[in-house]
C-alpha cells in the first residue's frame, strides 16, 4: 500500500477517472437497450450496471496491484448490440439471456486456460499491433474532434488548454483540459444535473439461467466471437504497443471466470479494454511507465463505487455533455496515437502492411458482426504474407 501511495499522482488519478467517464457515458444507453430487449425492468438494469462494474473492479484491482502494471477491463459494447438485436428478433427471455452469458463466459475461460489466444497474439508482428492501436484510438479521436460540429467553442477551449498545459504543465495536461471543459460546459448550461438520482445502494437481482441450443447458437456464440475479436484482441494489442507484457492467458481466464460468476446478475461481458486502457497505459497518464498502474487502481476503485451506487453515480457520469466526453477522450489519446503510428511505420519492410491494418481498423467497417479491429489485423497480416512470399528457387538439373 505504501508503494501505491508513492506511485499515485494527480495525472494517474485523472487518467483513471477519465477512463471510467468515457466507458460509462459512451455505452450506458446500449446496456439499457440490451437489458430492455430481454424484458429487464429498471431494477434489472441497475443490477446489470452493478454486476458489470463489480466485475471490472475485480479485474482492474487484483492484477494491477499484483503485477504493478495497468490492467484495464471493460465490457463489450458490440456484444451488447448483439444481445439487443438477437433478443428482439429471437424473442429470448431474460433467463435465456443469462444462460447465454454464462455459456459465452465458459468459452472465454476455455480459450484462456488453453493458452490458444495468447499463442495467436504472439504471432502478430509488433508493427501490426501498433497499427491496430493507432486505428482503434484514431477512430475514437476522430469522434472527439468531430465534437466541433456541435460545440466548437468547447472543443477550441479544451484544445488550447491542452496545448498550453503540455507546454508549461505537461504532467497535468489532461487534468487542466478536463477542468476547462467542465467550466465551459457549466457556464453554457450544458451539464445535465437532472440526470442525478437519489443516493441509494444498488440492489442486485439474481436470475436463474435457462440453457438452450438456440440461445447458444444465436446469442452466446456471437457474443463470444465479438468479445474476443473486437475487445480482447485490441486490448492485448494496446498492452504490447505500450510496452506492457503480461500473462495474457491468465488475464483472459480471469475475465471469463468473473463474467461467469456475475452473469446471473446481468454481467454479459467483462473483457480487456483498448480505448480506456490506452488512457491509463499511455504517456498522458505518467511519464514513468512503472507508475501508470496506479491509474488502473483508481479506475478499479471508481468502478467499485459506481457499482455500489449504480443509480446516482451513473446519473452523475451521464450529466457530462457528450461533446465534452468525446473531446477529453480524443485529446487524452493523442500521445498514444502518435506513439502507435511512429512505431507502426518505423520498419520500412512492414510499413505498407501496417498502414493497411491502420486504415482498415480506422474505417470502422463491420463484417458478419465482427468489428474493424479484427479485420484490420486480417488485412495487415494478409498484406505482410503476400509481401514476404517468395517463389521457390528453380531446381538444379
Amino acid at each position: 500500500m505504501r508503494q501505491l501511495w508513492h506511485d499515485l499522482s494527480a495525472s494517474t488519478a485523472t487518467a483513471g477517472f477519465v477512463a471510467v467517464l468515457v466507458a460509462f457515458t459512451s455505452s450506458t444507453a446500449v446496456i439499457y437497450q440490451a437489458a430492455q430487449a430481454l424484458g429487464g425492468t429498471p431494477g434489472h438494469i441497475t443490477s446489470w450496471i452493478w454486476s458489470i462494474s463489480l466485475g471490472c473492479a475485480v479485474v482492474a484491482l487484483l492484477p494491477s496491484l499484483l503485477l504493478r502494471k495497468p490492467v484495464m477491463p471493460g465490457w463489450s459494447v458490440p456484444g451488447a448490440v448483439v444481445i439487443a438485436t438477437t433478443a428482439a428478433s429471437g424473442g429470448f427471455t431474460l433467463a435465456q439471456g443469462v444462460g447465454a452469458f454464462m455459456m459465452s463466459a465458459a468459452l472465454i475461460v476455455l480459450v484462456g486456460a488453453t493458452g490458444w489466444f495468447e499463442r495467436m497474439m504472439g504471432r502478430i508482428p509488433l508493427a501490426l499491433a501498433n497499427a491496430l492501436l493507432a486505428g482503434v484510438l484514431g477512430r475514437f479521436a476522430l469522434d472527439g474532434f468531430g465534437a466541433a460540429r456541435t460545440a466548437p467553442l468547447l472543443l477550441t477551449l479544451m484544445l488550447l488548454a491542452y496545448l498550453a498545459a503540455r507546454r508549461w504543465l505537461p504532467r497535468y495536461a489532461v487534468i487542466v483540459t478536463l477542468l476547462v471543459g467542465m467550466a465551459q460546459a457549466t457556464l453554457a448550461g450544458q451539464m445535465q444535473w437532472s440526470a442525478i438520482g437519489p443516493l441509494q445502494l444498488a440492489r442486485p437481482i439474481f436470475v436463474w439461467p435457462e440453457f438452450s441450443l438456440s440461445a447458444f447458437m444465436s446469442m452466446a456464440l456471437p457474443l463470444f466471437i465479438v468479445t474476443m475479436a473486437s475487445q480482447n484482441l485490441p486490448g492485448v494489442a494496446v498492452m504490447r504497443a505500450t510496452g506492457y507484457f503480461m500473462p495474457v492467458s491468465r488475464l483472459i481466464t480471469l475475465t471469463g471466470l468473473v463474467t461467469l460468476a456475475l452473469s446471473p446478475f446481468g454481467c454479459f461481458s467483462v473483457n480487456l479494454s483498448s480505448i480506456t486502457a490506452a488512457i491509463c497505459m499511455g504517456p498522458g497518464a505518467h511519464e514513468d511507465p512503472a507508475r501508470r498502474y496506479s491509474g488502473a487502481v483508481v479506475c478499479g476503485l471508481l468502478y467499485l463505487l459506481v457499482g455500489c451506487f449504480a443509480g446516482i453515480i451513473t446519473g452523475l457520469l451521464l450529466a457530462f455533455p457528450q461533446e465534452l466526453v468525446l473531446a477529453i477522450a480524443g485529446i487524452a489519446l493523442l500521445g498514444s496515437i502518435g506513439s502507435g503510428l511512429a512505431q507502426a511505420m518505423a520498419d520500412e519492410s512492414q510499413r505498407e502492411a501496417a498502414l493497411i491494418s491502420f486504415l482498415v481498423t480506422l474505417s470502422g467497417v463491420s463484417i458478419a458482426g465482427i468489428g474493424s479491429a479484427f479485420w484490420g489485423v486480417v488485412a495487415g497480416a494478409a498484406a505482410l504474407l503476400i509481401q514476404r512470399w517468395r517463389a521457390a528457387p528453380p531446381s538444379q538439373p
